[in-house]
């Protein structure tokens, strides 16, 4: 079951990238993290009533790193999904999963004391997947390059970047037995606030409700796939669950190709399915290397 709700929410979070895509060329960012939150504040307030789960928490610091974090990795997203191939923003925010690997290889230098190789050697698998996910980002952002897009290329690398302690943090919410609706309601709670105060730099956008109507699903999908996500890494993250989230990229791609006739050269393709497969990869062998590990508490 743990599976087939990361699953659903790879597909809403897709979706909700091509809600995403249309609303830009009417609002910018930070009305859509805005709105967003917004949205998703009423629609998760609903589903809490209904299911009679309480939103006071014994955590309120936790939260708010998760939404702090969340928030920062969220907007730089929907940047990306704004300028960028739905398909490229949607692989750069899948990176966390590399980046994941890539903090624990790094901690495991840092932490080196020069006498134990073998526990060093033992790193190697992981870091190659690492150098490969990074190889992929390369090919990958090779086109953006082309086309004056760099800027908003190492904006969506970022949002995986952020991603990554985010995804890392609703892991240790779920072991402290947060439910998943209290747990993204905080973080619409966050983009809400942060939404505001980005308005308050980069303006608000004349109101247009033909065009506002895109605001609405970007909400509600976009809390379906948080709810998802939640609930399946909550749960205890197997290798299988793990990996699923890549399918949001295949999701992704459909639409890129489908509903925008996006052309990403071959160089591109090659870069996502590098990513992907290093991507895995780094999950496979950090379940190896730790298959009981608690969640980590940034």
């Amino acid at each position: 079951m743990q599976a087939l709700w990361m699953l659903l929410g790879a597909a809403f979070f897709a979706t909700m990238g091509v809600c995403v895509k249309f609303g830009s060329e009417h609002f910018n960012s930070a009305e859509l993290v805005f709105y967003r939150g917004l949205v998703g504040i009423v629609f998760l307030g609903f589903i809490a009533k209904q299911k009679k789960v309480s939103l006071r928490t014994a955590y309120p610091g936790a939260h708010l790193w998760r939404s702090t974090i969340g928030v920062v990795s969220l907007s730089a997203w929907f940047y990306a999904i704004a300028h960028l191939p739905l398909a490229t923003a949607m692989t750069l925010n899948y990176m966390s999963g590399v980046w994941v690997a890539a903090f624990l290889v790094g901690g495991s230098l840092i932490n080196w004391n020069g006498q134990d190789n073998r526990s060093a050697w033992s790193q190697g698998p992981l870091a190659l997947s690492v150098l490969a996910g990074f190889a992929g980002v390369v090919m990958m952002l090779r086109p953006t390059l082309e086309q004056n897009q760099i800027f908003a290329g190492l904006i969506g690398l970022m949002s995986g970047f952020a991603a990554a302690f985010a995804y890392m943090q609703v892991m240790a919410l779920g072991r402290l037995g947060e439910p998943e609706t209290r747990t993204v309601f905080y973080f619409a709670i966050g983009t809400l606030i942060a939404g505001a105060i980005g308005m308050g730099f980069a303006g608000v956008s004349e109101w247009n409700w033909t065009y506002a109507i895109w605001l609405l699903p970007v909400g509600v999908f976009a809390s379906l796939g948080q709810l998802c996500m939640t609930r399946a890494y909550s749960k205890g993250a197997t290798l299988v669950v793990a990996n699923l989230q890549y399918s949001g990229i295949v999701f992704a791609a459909l639409y890129s190709l489908l509903l925008f006739g996006d052309d990403i050269p071959l160089i591109g393709w090659a870069g996502m399915a590098l990513i992907v497969v290093s991507g895995m990869t780094a999950t496979l062998l950090r379940a190896r290397a730790a298959p009981n590990a608690p969640a980590e508490e940034h």
